[in-house]
């Protein structure tokens, strides 16, 4: 099996090359989508691991293409900003999969193994913080980043909602600002 992960933290990239490659699989890395198309296109891989934010481009641009070269590629989206809105996003663009990151080599070869599965049920609800940061991610996408228009959408004060934006919450907070 051979596979393109396209993600611009190079540290990353190849710890999960390597470990991979101890399990048989191939990986090819690119750090951003021209390198990544020329990479898939010289080489057609089984799957793709495309991360969401490439600095100033975005993974989800990666999806059409690639769908284009091979059909049944397995294309798994992973972000260490996950939210349902980029989720949703990804799987009607085409994605196979949605992970947080840091995905591992084990993770990374469930989702391979298990992409035509129906997910299981979560055993616990998502607490209600990750559940208002969902509605507040998904108010921004609608409203093109735009903070004030987000607010009204939200019924909210715009400062509330900055407020709100400069604290994450959940797991991604501490990936990042360790600091905190």
């Amino acid at each position: 099996m051979n596979g393109l992960l396209v993600d611009d933290d190079e540290v990353y990239s190849r710890i999960l090359q390597r470990s991979l490659e101890r399990r048989g699989v191939r990986l090819r890395i690119a750090s951003n989508i021209a390198a990544a198309l020329e990479l898939a296109r010289a080489e057609v891989p089984d799957f793709a691991l495309l991360d969401l934010k490439l600095k100033q481009e975005s993974g989800l641009a990666l999806i059409a293409p690639l769908r284009a070269l091979r059909a049944d590629m397995q294309i798994i989206l992973v972000t260490g900003y996950a939210s349902v809105a980029t989720a949703v996003d990804a799987i009607k663009r085409g994605a196979n999969n949605y992970l947080p990151k840091p995905v591992t080599a084990e993770a990374l070869l469930r989702a391979l193994d298990d992409a035509d599965d129906v997910p299981e049920e979560p055993e616990t609800m998502m607490p209600l913080s990750r559940l208002e940061w969902e509605h507040i991610a998904q108010a921004m996408q609608d409203c093109n980043g735009n903070i004030s228009a987000a607010a009204r959408l939200l019924g909210m004060h715009r400062r509330s909602l900055q407020r709100k934006l400069a604290k994450r919450p959940g797991p991604e907070r501490n990936q990042i600002n360790p600091a905190e």
